[in-house]
């Protein structure tokens, strides 16, 4: 335990809830800030579309498999201590990208990246959770939802920005990125540990996916919703901006950022505007928008109408904004204490999956058919699997409105 002197060193709180949600944000921010840069690495470098989406997948691979060693480790250990490591290496991530001559060195800062954001996601998830005011039970839910895609909303579109207007565009961004893991790294310094320590640390090192029997029916019928708004978000931190250079000729890089941005930030902006709403009601609005803004998307880019597929990325934004609040909010809710990390962890993890593995294939289909064709079927999949995810919940609840 600490003592007086020291308990009164530590951040109060509610500062602590807002610093951690501001490091979902910057976490988040960090992953999306290599999209914009890919089309510039791949143009300097003069590799295939089926390496870019490698070198994005092995970020994800990373993650999850950070997520299935470590993912619990902090209902063990207490958050600060992992959260501590964690800053570490995404910082060395960082330097890693300014240093980065070529593929291997970018594969490089990306798994190291992977593994820091991986630590992060579930630990940060599960601090929010710990410091949830009593007076707004569903505050944690809600910061859960809305600060991963605002963070991926904002570091793809200021790195855009920053690519096309600044100099040493491969090295500027993480130089920024840098400053601010700095600040987080006070930041875990000085606040409170939120998390008892309890044995069985080093077995829960072990990988496994674990679900407790009285949660497995609530988890598995998010199962549906996560993967079609993940798979969407995948297609555009991987593709989005070289679908908007090759289909549609918008070269400038700012509009590549604006690409995810438009995705994310209509998902941000949705999941705080349906806050308190009816989970089910969330969830059907989510699998309805997810189907109808993926379907509007394949029709811009057979028709090579891009006003028509923006519009649709911000239709399949709002269902991904939606997804994300009732999904991890009804985690945040049936969870226990000692079960939030965890569990979150294993939501991740599906959600991860269905981030990166629709993504590769794509890669590989872009290299072999091309970026139209994949696209069109890509976008028929999400929308495909919007309908399933709608199915599930109507015949979970029998309702969804």
């Amino acid at each position: 335990m600490e003592d007086v002197a020291t308990s009164r060193r530590r951040l109060s709180p509610a500062i602590t809830f807002a610093a951690v949600g501001a490091m979902v944000v910057l976490f988040a921010a960090a992953a999306s800030a290599p999209t914009p840069l890919y089309v510039v690495y791949q143009k300097q470098w003069g590799f295939t579309a089926t390496t870019l989406t490698l070198i994005f997948a092995v970020y994800v691979f990373a993650l999850i498999a950070s997520l299935l060693i470590v993912g619990a480790l902090s209902d063990h250990v207490g958050r600060r201590p992992v959260l501590a490591v964690a800053v570490a290496l995404e910082g060395i991530a960082f330097v890693l990208f300014v240093a980065a001559g070529g593929v291997g060195g970018l594969v490089v800062a990306r798994v190291v990246q992977g593994v820091a954001t991986g630590m992060a996601f579930s630990t940060l998830g599960a601090t929010l959770v710990d410091l949830n005011p009593p007076h707004a039970p569903t505050r944690a839910g809600l910061v859960n939802g809305v600060a991963p895609i605002s963070g991926l909303a904002i570091g793809a579109l200021g790195c855009g920005a920053l690519v096309q207007f600044a100099p040493a565009p491969t090295q500027l961004v993480f130089a920024v990125l840098l400053v601010g893991i700095v600040l987080a790294g006070i930041v875990v310094a000085l606040m409170p540990e939120t998390s008892a320590r309890r044995p069985g640390a080093i077995a829960s090192l072990r990988p496994r996916l674990s679900v407790p029997a009285h949660l497995r029916a609530e988890v598995i019928a998010l199962i549906p919703i996560l993967v079609a708004s993940w798979a969407l978000g995948g297609l555009y931190l991987s593709l989005g901006p070289s679908v908007a250079a090759t289909i549609f000729g918008l070269r400038n890089h700012v509009i590549g950022g604006l690409v995810v941005t438009l995705l994310c930030g209509a998902g941000a902006v949705t999941a705080y505007v349906l806050r308190g709403r009816p989970v089910t009601m969330v969830l059907g609005l989510s699998a309805t928008f997810l189907a109808a803004g993926s379907a509007l998307t394949r029709v811009g880019v057979e028709s090579d109408l891009v006003l028509l597929a923006g519009f649709g990325t911000v239709i399949a934004g709002i269902g991904f904004g939606g997804s994300a609040l009732a999904s991890f909010g009804t985690l945040a809710r049936i969870a226990a204490p000692s079960e939030r990390s965890e569990l979150l962890a294993v939501a991740l993890v599906i959600a991860y999956l269905a981030f990166s593995l629709p993504a590769v294939a794509a890669g590989f289909a872009t290299t072999s058919v091309g970026l139209h064709v994949t696209t069109v079927v890509y976008t028929v999949g999400v929308a495909s699997l919007g309908v399933i995810a709608l199915a599930a919940q109507r015949r979970r609840t029998m309702t969804w409105w």
